[in-house]
């Protein structure tokens, strides 16, 4: 009976943990960011070099920016949310810096999802 509380109690620890395993640090259950992660940098999206993905607190919400890195001209950075919808994009030509019409440097940095 001991045995089986001491197990019991061990499963119960495993599977309550935070699997933050893929990639640096992507949450298993946001599947699409992950997969949007590896196809763009397995793409022709990222640079081969400088290229990242960052994490950061935005208008009371998650959001990730895919920055494509520095080896093209005028390249936009997309904005999605953790449902991985797109919320636009900064950067490019024009140098656009609004997100739903607000300057994205009100954005709060939280970490580096991926880099190369």
């Amino acid at each position: 009976m001991k045995n089986l509380l001491v197990i019991a109690l061990f499963s119960f620890f495993i599977s309550c943990t935070k699997d933050t395993s893929p990639g640096q640090g992507t949450p298993m259950q946001q599947t699409c960011l992950q997969t949007k992660i590896n196809s763009f940098s397995s793409g022709n999206y990222a640079c081969p070099t400088s290229a990242n993905v960052k994490e950061y607190l935005f208008q009371n919400s998650t959001v990730y920016v895919f920055d494509p890195g520095n080896c093209g001209a005028d390249m936009t950075s997309e904005v999605i949310n953790s449902d991985c919808q797109t919320l636009g994009y900064l950067g490019g030509f024009a140098g656009n810096i609004l997100i739903n019409s607000e300057n994205f440097s009100n954005a709060t940095y939280v970490r580096t999802i991926w880099n190369n």
